[in-house]
């Protein structure tokens, strides 16, 4: 084996104690991230008076009632639920009055027995007795919550974080139903969800237990989210590192998202990083221009990877269409029929059934809907319509995340038509 040797010049023994003597832009990067929540949170003083107006019972010893919370995403749902949540746990103390609080993230926790398993291990300090992460009953699993949030007592206020994603009405409708089990204590839900219809399509039964309350936080406009960046800025950023113009770009830009704070917090932090990268002193708009493409980047390679696997099929099909057109030096957009004939082969390739070529026409759309490509219909005269389709961000990148999925680990090429296609 041949053994190469760097020159010492190029070689840098102690890289991060380089990074870490130069100056950064942050006293506390935390700061700047969506979980963090500070002492105040701007402009949401009837939304926490609304919440708390709900909750006091708890602090009474009496069962306060459930809750669904609906908004578009950034609109300070989860903040403002935690931030609320904290200050009864601090009162229950204060007043000496037993007040649980456990908050669940359904995204992640998304099946009955992992809510239940979680809820329980809350009440449960030895890892030797905790609900492991599979294998129980879950009747023995519910049976347990029972007995446990019986003999803690008090009130245990449960946090459903995007309670849409959970699988199954079963969950909810044994929670909305675990007071009739309880003789010691009580228990409530708040529920938060981005999907405003999301009760439509409950059970009947669980939807009148659970939606005893309903709540809607309205989108911050322009100024409100100013604030809210000027807030972080003062806890996150050292002083004079912000030019004047890039809170209000921040602001701008994530006003025009449906007034997404959490979407303006991420384009400040990422603008300060960026620029901590290139050791600037100061956070310029041509920061917030660059943290803007990286975050649309980002954000449609995370679209990519929770596609379905008919759509990324779909997808891989007119990212080949176009690697080959570029090859063989082939202008011009990419066409629903031509996707449609690889799209075929390659449902071939990985043993699967391929849908017909109007479901497929349906899915570009969707597809076109998210961002990910472009596919502008046009006319061919007597030949009818089509579409033209492009890819809207880097073909490599979606590329990556396409090839992490088991579907298309093993494809390597295929031949189509005589050519040879690489994936």
């Amino acid at each position: 084996m041949e053994v190469v040797y760097f020159p010492k010049k190029i070689v840098e023994s102690d890289i991060f104690g380089r990074l870490l003597k130069s100056d950064g832009l942050f006293i506390d990067r935390e700061a700047m991230r969506h979980t963090y929540i500070p002492s105040e949170l701007p402009h949401r003083l009837k939304e926490i008076n609304d919440i708390a107006s709900v909750m006091v019972p708890a602090l009474r010893g009496e069962t306060p009632s459930n809750i669904f919370i609906y908004g578009k995403t950034g609109t300070g749902k989860t903040a403002v639920t935690k931030f609320v949540g904290q200050q009864l746990i601090n009162k229950g103390k204060e007043t000496g009055k037993s007040v649980n609080f456990i908050y669940i993230n359904c995204e992640i926790v998304d099946t009955q027995y992992r809510l239940l398993q979680n809820i329980t291990n809350h009440f449960i300090s030895e890892w030797s007795e905790r609900v492991p992460f599979t294998g129980w009953p879950t009747d023995e699993v519910y049976s347990k919550l029972i007995k446990l949030i019986d003999k803690n007592g008090g009130v245990t206020v449960i946090i459903l974080d995007e309670v849409d994603k959970l699988k199954g009405d079963e969950a909810l409708y044994n929670l909305s139903r675990i007071n009739s089990s309880l003789k010691n204590s009580k228990v409530s839900i708040i529920g938060i969800s981005n999907d405003l219809r999301f009760t439509e399509i409950l059970d009947p039964r669980v939807r009148s237990s659970l939606g005893e309350e309903n709540m809607i936080f309205p989108p911050y406009d322009a100024g409100e989210i100013k604030d809210i960046l000027e807030q972080r800025a003062i806890i996150a950023l050292k002083p004079n590192s912000l030019d004047d113009d890039v809170i209000p770009l921040c602001s701008a830009l994530a006003a025009q998202e449906h007034g997404d704070a959490r979407r303006a917090l991420d384009l400040l932090r990422i603008s300060a990083e960026l620029a901590e990268r290139k050791n600037s002193k100061k956070i310029s708009r041509k920061f917030v221009k660059s943290a803007q493409n990286k975050i649309e980047v980002d954000r449609i390679l995370e679209v990519v990877r929770t596609l379905p696997s008919q759509s990324k099929t779909i997808l891989l099909s007119v990212i080949l269409q176009e690697k080959h057109n570029k090859n063989s030096g082939i202008r011009g957009a990419i066409t629903t029929g031509e996707v449609y004939e690889i799209y075929k082969e390659l449902c071939k390739k990985i043993r699967t059934d391929s849908l017909t070529q109007r479901r497929v026409a349906d899915l570009i759309s969707e597809l076109d809907m998210l961002g990910i490509i472009t596919a502008r219909v046009i006319s061919k005269g007597r030949y009818g319509r089509t579409r033209e389709i492009n890819v809207s961000s880097s073909s490599e990148e979606i590329l990556k995340i396409l090839k992490e999925d088991d579907f298309f680990k093993s494809l390597t090429e295929y031949k189509f038509s005589g050519q040879t296609r690489l994936i």
